[in-house]
């Protein structure tokens, strides 16, 4: 299954690429339509969102459909959304496209992790994690700089232009490669449950956005309509979501607390550009390279992610790495321009590493103890939270930055005073991960069987 692993695999570059190409753009962006750069980063944030909303559909789609109709449908969505994307002429167009794209990339890539979940062993789920990360990894590397240079030597569109023929291979490839596997009977969709969902969701990160009055309507109709998903799901005949991996420790602690660090990791691609532009002044292209360590540290540490966590564990790894991500954060915080490139290239390969080093442990250790017959549901309910934890990091962020634009100087004080609010935040992480038990996913790093003490 190593093709069909490569292949969910370029999905992700599709989506990460998409994800990172943006930011050094935006500033170029927001002046073709009109806009200001962290106005246009509801693009960034609504993109994320449906990509979480529409998330839930897709165990029902696949039961429906089946996995092949579902993943080739997904990319071809997708390929589209993004030509969309490239001829926007307002902001509210281009928000609507990117909203549209976040669907299709709601079904391709949790679809794809699906399948290779469901054909991998438990011994071979965290090698088959790791494969699936390589051009994930990869994808943030090119972005970045790629985007800056588009967006200074042609044109923002041309950001959006270079999906269109990966997407076009990748829906040709997953319908000759996706096996016919077996379909379950497919249930009545819960229009309710998803209707409850997509307004706790969309209500929340609309507060994070707003001031006053407004924030604290939006953030009540969060919390009511959260809290009646969950009453809904517990009584519903055929729920679109089923609470049974929660029973696993590993599982619920893995996902709260990973949630939280996703959160917090996600914010770092997207907050340093803009403070490499706004902050320091530097062009787009200049931006975009500037970033480029932050990956190398991802794509370096990359081959040493499985035997450190065969080694050490997974509890002892995301303690440590919890609080090497506070410390970079906070490094972050006290860049400036006159900050020797060796230092701050040097301190983004540290990020970089404990940022790639966290996904890993955080995409395999909710896993490790469900069983097989739970594992569709627990991929939905990762899946909604993956992406939630990017749609929420950009607004969380963007909140920073304007809260910092109000108690502390321009043009660095904002973007100081958000690296050092993430980096607090991680700290309390940090405890959520030393709840983990110490043998917490042996099954799957196998370091019971070879006796490794912890």
């Amino acid at each position: 299954m190593t093709r069909l692993a490569l292949l969910v695999a370029a999905t992700f570059f599709m989506e990460f690429l998409d994800a990172t190409i943006l930011t050094t753009a935006l500033p170029k962006m927001a002046q073709s339509l009109g806009s200001t750069p962290l106005d246009l980063s509801v693009g960034v944030s609504v993109y994320a969102l449906t990509l979480a909303v529409f998330i839930l559909p897709g165990g029902w789609a696949v039961e429906r459909f089946g996995v092949r109709a579902t993943l080739t449908a997904a990319i071809a969505l997708f390929t589209l959304s993004s030509a969309l994307c490239g001829v926007s002429t307002a902001p509210w167009f281009f928000v609507l496209a990117r909203a549209l794209q976040g669907v299709g990339g709601a079904f391709m890539v949790p679809v794809g992790r699906l399948i290779v979940l469901r054909t991998t062993p438990k011994s071979g789920i965290l090698r088959a994690t790791a494969l699936l990360t390589w051009p994930g990894l990869t994808a943030p590397l090119i972005g970045p700089p790629l985007g800056g240079f588009l967006a200074e030597s042609w044109s923002w569109r041309a950001i959006f232009y270079v999906n269109l023929p990966l997407g076009v291979v990748g829906a040709v490839l997953a319908w000759m490669w996706t096996p016919a596997l077996e379909r379950a009977e497919a249930k009545p969709f819960d229009l309710l449950g998803f209707a409850l969902a997509g307004v706790a969701q969309g209500a929340a990160l609309m507060a994070l956005d707003a001031t006053g009055w407004r924030a604290a309507a939006l953030g009540l109709i969060a919390i009511a309509t959260a809290a009646g998903f969950v009453w809904h799901v517990r009584r519903a005949a055929h729920p679109i979501a089923d609470f049974r991996p929660f029973r696993h420790l590993s599982f619920r602690l893995g996902l709260t607390g990973g949630t939280a660090a996703r959160v917090v990791i996600s914010c770092v691609p997207f907050v340093l550009p803009l403070m490499f532009q706004l902050g320091m002044g530097f062009d787009a292209t200049r931006a975009g390279l500037m970033v480029i360590p932050l990956f190398v540290g991802n794509i370096g540490i990359k081959p040493f992610t499985t035997p450190i966590l065969r080694r050490w564990g997974f509890r002892r790894v995301l303690v440590l790495n919890a609080v090497a991500q506070a410390l970079t954060l906070l490094g972050c915080a006290a860049l400036g321009p006159g900050t020797p490139l060796a230092l701050t290239a040097a301190l983004l390969v540290v990020s970089g590493a404990s940022r790639s080093m966290h996904f890993t442990a955080l995409g395999t250790l909710p896993f490790a103890d469900v069983p097989a017959e739970e594992m569709n549901v627990a991929n939905l309910i990762y899946s909604v939270s993956f992406q939630a934890s990017f749609a929420f990091g950009v607004a969380i962020a963007t909140a920073l930055m304007k809260l910092g634009a109000l108690t502390t100087p321009a043009p660095l004080g904002p973007f100081r005073f958000t690296f050092a609010a993430l980096g607090l935040i991680m700290l309390a992480v940090m405890l959520s991960h030393a709840r983990l038990a110490r043998n917490a996913g042996e099954a799957v790093t196998r370091r019971a069987q070879a006796g490794v003490r912890t």
